[in-house]
Protein backbone atom coordinates (compact mmCIF):
# COMPACT_ATOMS: atom_id res chain seq x y z
CA UNK A 1 0.00 0.00 0.00
CA UNK A 2 3.03 2.29 0.80
CA UNK A 3 4.36 2.03 -2.73
CA UNK A 4 1.15 3.51 -3.74
CA UNK A 5 0.45 6.05 -1.26
CA UNK A 6 4.26 7.41 -1.82
CA UNK A 7 3.85 8.62 -5.45
CA UNK A 8 0.26 9.88 -4.96
CA UNK A 9 1.24 12.48 -2.43
CA UNK A 10 5.10 12.79 -2.88
CA UNK A 11 5.18 13.14 -6.66
CA UNK A 12 1.81 13.69 -7.83
CA UNK A 13 0.17 16.40 -5.78
CA UNK A 14 3.30 17.53 -4.52
CA UNK A 15 3.84 18.45 -8.46
CA UNK A 16 0.82 19.95 -9.03
CA UNK A 17 0.79 22.10 -6.23
CA UNK A 18 4.16 23.56 -6.50
CA UNK A 19 4.05 23.90 -10.56
CA UNK A 20 1.00 25.91 -9.86
CA UNK A 21 1.49 27.90 -6.94
CA UNK A 22 -1.26 26.20 -5.26
CA UNK A 23 -2.28 27.38 -1.72
CA UNK A 24 -5.76 25.14 -0.94
CA UNK A 25 -3.45 22.12 -0.54
CA UNK A 26 -6.11 21.08 1.74
CA UNK A 27 -9.01 21.57 -0.01
CA UNK A 28 -7.32 19.90 -2.66
CA UNK A 29 -6.56 16.69 -1.19
CA UNK A 30 -9.80 16.66 -0.05
CA UNK A 31 -11.72 17.27 -3.45
CA UNK A 32 -9.39 13.73 -4.77
CA UNK A 33 -11.13 11.89 -1.92
CA UNK A 34 -14.65 12.90 -3.30
CA UNK A 35 -13.93 12.20 -6.42
CA UNK A 36 -12.80 8.62 -5.15
CA UNK A 37 -15.41 8.36 -3.21
CA UNK A 38 -18.04 8.80 -6.20
CA UNK A 39 -17.13 7.56 -9.19
CA UNK A 40 -20.07 7.08 -11.82
CA UNK A 41 -21.74 9.84 -10.26
CA UNK A 42 -22.85 13.02 -11.77
CA UNK A 43 -20.78 15.96 -10.57
CA UNK A 44 -19.90 19.59 -11.73
CA UNK A 45 -18.06 22.54 -9.71
CA UNK A 46 -21.17 23.87 -8.43
CA UNK A 47 -22.49 20.62 -7.10
CA UNK A 48 -18.97 19.91 -5.46
CA UNK A 49 -18.75 23.59 -4.06
CA UNK A 50 -21.95 22.98 -2.09
CA UNK A 51 -20.38 19.21 -0.79
CA UNK A 52 -18.14 21.36 0.83
CA UNK A 53 -19.78 24.18 2.17
CA UNK A 54 -22.42 21.77 3.90
CA UNK A 55 -20.32 18.63 4.42
CA UNK A 56 -16.98 20.30 5.13
CA UNK A 57 -18.01 23.61 5.93
CA UNK A 58 -15.22 24.56 3.74
CA UNK A 59 -16.49 27.54 1.25
CA UNK A 60 -14.43 26.53 -1.68
CA UNK A 61 -15.82 28.71 -5.01
CA UNK A 62 -17.00 26.99 -7.88
CA UNK A 63 -14.66 28.66 -10.41
CA UNK A 64 -11.34 27.31 -7.80
CA UNK A 65 -13.22 23.90 -7.85
CA UNK A 66 -13.22 23.83 -11.62
CA UNK A 67 -9.55 24.98 -12.09
CA UNK A 68 -8.65 22.09 -10.11
CA UNK A 69 -10.18 19.67 -11.88
CA UNK A 70 -8.44 20.72 -14.85
CA UNK A 71 -5.56 20.58 -13.59
CA UNK A 72 -5.98 16.86 -12.26
CA UNK A 73 -6.55 16.05 -15.70
CA UNK A 74 -3.78 17.69 -16.80
CA UNK A 75 -1.83 15.63 -14.52
CA UNK A 76 -3.51 12.30 -16.17
CA UNK A 77 -5.19 11.60 -12.26
CA UNK A 78 -8.88 11.47 -13.74
CA UNK A 79 -10.88 11.60 -16.46
CA UNK A 80 -13.84 13.44 -17.66
CA UNK A 81 -16.69 11.41 -19.60
CA UNK A 82 -19.60 13.46 -20.96
CA UNK A 83 -22.97 13.28 -21.44
CA UNK A 84 -24.40 12.63 -24.91
CA UNK A 85 -28.19 12.94 -25.68
CA UNK A 86 -28.44 9.63 -28.13
CA UNK A 87 -31.67 10.49 -29.73
CA UNK A 88 -30.97 14.47 -29.93
CA UNK A 89 -26.83 13.86 -30.95
CA UNK A 90 -25.52 16.01 -28.90
CA UNK A 91 -23.37 16.92 -25.69
CA UNK A 92 -25.08 18.12 -23.16
CA UNK A 93 -23.70 20.30 -20.69
CA UNK A 94 -22.53 19.73 -17.10
CA UNK A 95 -22.66 17.68 -14.93
CA UNK A 96 -20.28 15.03 -16.00
CA UNK A 97 -18.67 11.65 -14.56
CA UNK A 98 -15.31 11.26 -13.46
CA UNK A 99 -12.94 8.37 -13.75
CA UNK A 100 -9.97 7.58 -12.36
CA UNK A 101 -7.01 6.66 -14.64
CA UNK A 102 -5.32 4.55 -12.31
CA UNK A 103 -7.47 2.54 -10.00
CA UNK A 104 -4.18 1.50 -7.36
CA UNK A 105 -3.62 5.85 -6.81
CA UNK A 106 -7.78 6.18 -6.47
CA UNK A 107 -7.42 3.54 -3.29
CA UNK A 108 -4.21 5.26 -1.99
CA UNK A 109 -5.85 8.41 -2.10
CA UNK A 110 -8.55 7.61 -0.10
CA UNK A 111 -6.12 5.40 2.07
CA UNK A 112 -7.97 1.35 0.79
CA UNK A 113 -11.51 2.71 2.90
CA UNK A 114 -13.84 1.92 0.05
CA UNK A 115 -13.79 -1.15 -2.41
CA UNK A 116 -17.77 -0.32 -3.86
CA UNK A 117 -17.34 -3.20 -6.16
CA UNK A 118 -20.12 -1.56 -8.64
CA UNK A 119 -18.36 1.42 -8.74
CA UNK A 120 -14.86 0.47 -9.69
CA UNK A 121 -16.39 -2.35 -12.34
CA UNK A 122 -17.62 0.69 -13.94
CA UNK A 123 -13.95 2.34 -13.45
CA UNK A 124 -12.45 -0.36 -15.10
CA UNK A 125 -14.32 -0.71 -17.96
CA UNK A 126 -13.93 2.73 -19.00
CA UNK A 127 -10.42 2.53 -19.12
CA UNK A 128 -10.54 -0.94 -20.70
CA UNK A 129 -12.81 1.43 -23.39
CA UNK A 130 -10.19 3.87 -24.22
CA UNK A 131 -7.21 1.51 -23.97
CA UNK A 132 -9.05 -0.27 -26.95
CA UNK A 133 -9.34 3.03 -28.81
CA UNK A 134 -12.64 3.91 -28.13
CA UNK A 135 -13.94 7.56 -26.91
CA UNK A 136 -16.30 7.31 -24.44
CA UNK A 137 -19.58 9.24 -23.69
CA UNK A 138 -22.30 8.78 -20.80
CA UNK A 139 -25.66 8.10 -23.20
CA UNK A 140 -28.62 10.09 -21.90
CA UNK A 141 -32.12 8.44 -23.65
CA UNK A 142 -35.99 8.96 -22.90
CA UNK A 143 -38.10 5.88 -22.21
CA UNK A 144 -41.43 5.05 -20.90
CA UNK A 145 -42.05 6.38 -17.60
CA UNK A 146 -44.50 3.02 -17.07
CA UNK A 147 -41.90 0.02 -17.48
CA UNK A 148 -43.22 -2.02 -19.80
CA UNK A 149 -45.96 0.09 -21.32
CA UNK A 150 -46.10 2.53 -24.09
CA UNK A 151 -46.85 5.46 -22.85
CA UNK A 152 -46.36 9.13 -23.88
CA UNK A 153 -45.08 10.28 -20.65
CA UNK A 154 -41.48 9.57 -20.61
CA UNK A 155 -38.00 10.61 -18.24
CA UNK A 156 -34.43 10.39 -19.05
CA UNK A 157 -32.65 6.99 -18.43
CA UNK A 158 -28.89 6.99 -18.19
CA UNK A 159 -27.04 4.34 -20.80
CA UNK A 160 -23.24 4.10 -18.84
CA UNK A 161 -21.39 4.53 -21.81
CA UNK A 162 -22.07 5.14 -25.65
CA UNK A 163 -18.58 3.78 -26.49
CA UNK A 164 -17.54 5.11 -30.71
CA UNK A 165 -14.59 3.90 -32.65
CA UNK A 166 -14.49 4.99 -36.06
CA UNK A 167 -18.30 4.54 -37.78
CA UNK A 168 -18.71 1.53 -35.17
CA UNK A 169 -20.53 1.73 -31.82
CA UNK A 170 -21.37 0.49 -28.50
CA UNK A 171 -23.53 0.90 -25.76
CA UNK A 172 -22.56 -0.54 -22.79
CA UNK A 173 -24.21 -1.25 -18.99
CA UNK A 174 -22.29 -2.32 -16.31
CA UNK A 175 -23.92 -3.94 -13.28
CA UNK A 176 -22.46 -6.41 -11.03
CA UNK A 177 -24.31 -9.10 -10.74
CA UNK A 178 -28.19 -9.71 -11.94
CA UNK A 179 -29.82 -11.31 -8.64
CA UNK A 180 -33.66 -10.21 -10.08
CA UNK A 181 -35.87 -10.20 -13.44
CA UNK A 182 -36.49 -6.29 -11.64
CA UNK A 183 -32.24 -5.61 -11.76
CA UNK A 184 -32.21 -7.55 -14.79
CA UNK A 185 -34.67 -4.99 -16.66
CA UNK A 186 -33.68 -2.05 -14.60
CA UNK A 187 -30.44 -2.80 -16.18
CA UNK A 188 -31.57 -3.60 -20.23
CA UNK A 189 -34.33 -0.91 -19.69
CA UNK A 190 -31.90 2.60 -21.09
CA UNK A 191 -30.85 -0.40 -23.59
CA UNK A 192 -34.11 -1.24 -25.23
CA UNK A 193 -34.71 2.51 -25.47
CA UNK A 194 -32.03 3.26 -27.72
CA UNK A 195 -34.06 2.75 -31.42
CA UNK A 196 -30.66 2.48 -33.78
CA UNK A 197 -29.18 -0.85 -34.75
CA UNK A 198 -25.72 -0.30 -32.89
CA UNK A 199 -24.78 -3.30 -30.43
CA UNK A 200 -26.12 -3.45 -26.87
CA UNK A 201 -24.13 -5.22 -24.16
CA UNK A 202 -24.98 -5.16 -20.84
CA UNK A 203 -21.40 -6.59 -18.77
CA UNK A 204 -21.93 -8.72 -15.57
CA UNK A 205 -19.25 -9.93 -13.38
CA UNK A 206 -21.31 -13.64 -13.02
CA UNK A 207 -24.03 -14.97 -16.11
CA UNK A 208 -27.40 -14.00 -15.19
CA UNK A 209 -29.92 -16.42 -14.40
CA UNK A 210 -32.54 -17.30 -16.75
CA UNK A 211 -35.89 -15.75 -14.61
CA UNK A 212 -39.25 -15.85 -15.93
CA UNK A 213 -40.68 -12.70 -17.75
CA UNK A 214 -44.16 -12.06 -17.42
CA UNK A 215 -46.30 -12.14 -20.60
CA UNK A 216 -46.48 -8.09 -21.03
CA UNK A 217 -42.42 -8.49 -20.77
CA UNK A 218 -41.91 -11.11 -23.29
CA UNK A 219 -41.78 -9.63 -26.11
CA UNK A 220 -39.32 -7.05 -25.30
CA UNK A 221 -36.63 -8.80 -23.37
CA UNK A 222 -34.63 -11.08 -24.15
CA UNK A 223 -33.36 -14.98 -22.80
CA UNK A 224 -30.41 -14.22 -20.64
CA UNK A 225 -28.94 -17.43 -21.57
CA UNK A 226 -28.74 -16.03 -25.36
CA UNK A 227 -25.94 -14.70 -26.58
CA UNK A 228 -27.37 -12.30 -28.76
CA UNK A 229 -31.39 -11.03 -29.04
CA UNK A 230 -33.37 -9.27 -31.92
CA UNK A 231 -35.69 -6.54 -30.37
CA UNK A 232 -39.13 -7.26 -32.25
CA UNK A 233 -39.85 -3.50 -32.60
CA UNK A 234 -35.84 -2.45 -33.50
CA UNK A 235 -33.93 -4.90 -34.49
CA UNK A 236 -31.27 -4.29 -31.91
CA UNK A 237 -28.50 -6.80 -31.14
CA UNK A 238 -28.48 -7.63 -27.36
CA UNK A 239 -25.68 -9.22 -25.61
CA UNK A 240 -24.62 -10.18 -22.35
CA UNK A 241 -20.98 -10.59 -21.76
CA UNK A 242 -19.35 -11.51 -18.31
CA UNK A 243 -16.51 -9.73 -17.12
CA UNK A 244 -13.91 -12.62 -17.89
CA UNK A 245 -15.09 -12.52 -21.25
CA UNK A 246 -14.76 -8.98 -22.18
CA UNK A 247 -11.17 -8.73 -20.28
CA UNK A 248 -10.04 -11.51 -23.21
CA UNK A 249 -11.60 -10.34 -25.91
Amino acid sequence: MQYLRSPFRETYLRDMIERNRLRKTEELDELMNILASNIGCLLNPRKLANCFATVKHVHLSAPTIKQFLDLLQEAFLIQRAERFDIRGNRYIDSPYKYYFVDMGLRNACINFRQTEEPHIMENVIYNELLIRGYSVDVGSVEADKDKGKASREQKKVEVDFVANLGDSRLYIQSALSIPTREKREQEERPLFAVSDSFKKVLITLTTPSPFTTTPSASSSFPSATSSSTHHASTCERFHYISGREFDRN
